[in-house]
């Protein structure tokens, strides 16, 4: 009998972590991308449509609570955006956390709440008031839940502060519907939306536009690239956090007047650091900064309503159409291509939707700068923005719907 002692079982082989590469069922539920970026692009393009109809015919939408223009700002804050959003974290998460992604029945769940609130407030006299509410605000509560158990479940908790984003996006919409039963002004449900979506731009596109930006630099073997994260992001987050809350609560105040000129400086300079300039000759990787780039814009331009030169819906679409609008079109065709083994570079009809999306951004600001063509400019950038996003389901829903990312071998 040997002495020796007895050899240790060898460890069982690990096997990397599938993420919605899953070759049974409904593509469509394969991965959070598939049905919430298509679900959002041509929600987009519909509630667009409709509003830009509502406003050159003068018919009703929205019911007799809501009207036109709050149900407009309520299907972009609430309905597009919001699908555009659940798209990308139920997509990055399984990223962060190495878990498998929410997929199948699950999914196919969550997508049918977001759908139902769509269809409710659609017509909400036509089921009542309080069911179209409760149907509508249940999605967001939902998104949350998901996304912390697998955040948790992935002991990921750096990344809590993204559901931050989410928690006030749930609680802007419940205010939203409040302030529209006791006849209040949703502008500070709105506003409090916008910064949700602003200060998650500020956290995920830190990470993701100089880290794409770096590799495609890399990969062209250039030697100038992006600053990495350091104390100066961490100062301009906290910088827009305090103008957002002063926009928030005080939005024509001098003081937040100050507060977002100093914001804009600190997130131009962060911008400035992750030398877009050099990435001209890839549209993929050059609107992700353009998209950024909104966001000081829009700082500056809120700086502008105290003095009176522009007035506050006009410099809230400088950050929705702009930043909010420009970055979740980026950033879905860029994940689209992808994750379905399509490649990363903007063809003509991407670049197409980007040129739109940014025309669309300028043209809604300029109508508060040239009111006897407010009406024309409005409905320009109404088409502009519907052509945009139509351009992207025209491109991508084949893809969405029947394009598999090949089997690794």
């Amino acid at each position: 009998m040997s002495d020796s002692a007895p050899a240790k079982p060898a460890p069982p082989k690990r096997t990397p972590v599938p993420r919605g590469l899953a070759h049974t069922g409904p593509i469509i539920l394969a991965y959070g991308f598939r049905p919430f970026f298509l679900a959002a692009g041509v929600w987009a393009v519909l509630a667009m449509g409709l509003w830009v109809a509502a406003l050159a015919s003068g018919f009703a939408i929205g019911g007799r609570d809501y009207g036109g223009a709050a149900w407009h700002a309520h299907e972009m804050l609430f309905g597009y955006t919001t699908a555009a959003m659940a798209g990308f974290l139920l997509t990055a998460i399984p990223n962060w956390t190495g878990r498998l992604p929410v997929s199948g029945a699950p999914l196919a769940g969550l997508f049918a709440v977001w759908l139902v609130g769509r269809l409710a407030l659609l017509a909400p006299d036509f089921i009542g008031l309080w069911p179209a509410i409760g149907l509508d605000i249940a999605f967001l509560p939902l998104l949350f839940a998901i996304c912390l158990r697998e955040i948790v479940a992935g002991r990921k908790w750096r990344d809590l502060k993204v559901l931050a984003a989410v928690l006030a996006l749930a609680l802007a919409n419940a205010g939203y519907h409040a302030l529209i039963v006791w006849n209040g002004d949703t502008g500070l449900a709105s506003r409090l939306a916008v910064a949700a979506y602003i200060m998650l731009i500020g956290i995920i596109g830190g990470r993701v536009v100089p880290s794409f930006t770096r590799n495609w630099l890399a990969k062209r073997h250039v030697i100038a690239l992006p600053a990495p994260y350091d104390r100066f992001d961490s100062v301009a987050l906290l910088g827009g956090l305090a103008a957002l809350f002063a926009w928030v609560v005080l939005p024509e105040n001098g003081i937040t007047a100050l507060l977002c000129v100093a914001a804009g400086l600190l997130h131009a300079g962060r911008l400035w650091r992750w030398r877009g300039w050099q990435t001209g000759a890839e549209r993929l990787v050059l609107v992700l900064h353009l998209g950024y780039g909104f966001i000081p814009l829009g700082f500056f331009t809120i700086a502008l309503v105290p003095a009176g030169i522009l007035d506050p819906a006009s410099a809230l679409h400088v950050f929705t159409v702009g930043a909010i609008g420009l970055m979740t079109i980026a950033i879905m065709s860029r994940a689209t291509r992808g994750h379905t083994a399509l490649p990363l570079t903007a063809p003509l009809l991407t670049a197409s939707s980007y040129g739109c999306v940014i025309l669309a951004a300028i043209l809604r600001p300029l109508a508060a700068l040239l009111p006897e063509h407010y009406l024309l400019l409005v409905s320009l950038s109404g088409l502009c923005w519907m052509a945009g996003f139509g351009l992207y389901v025209l491109e991508y829903a084949p893809a969405l719907l029947g394009r598999r990312r090949p089997r690794p071998e």
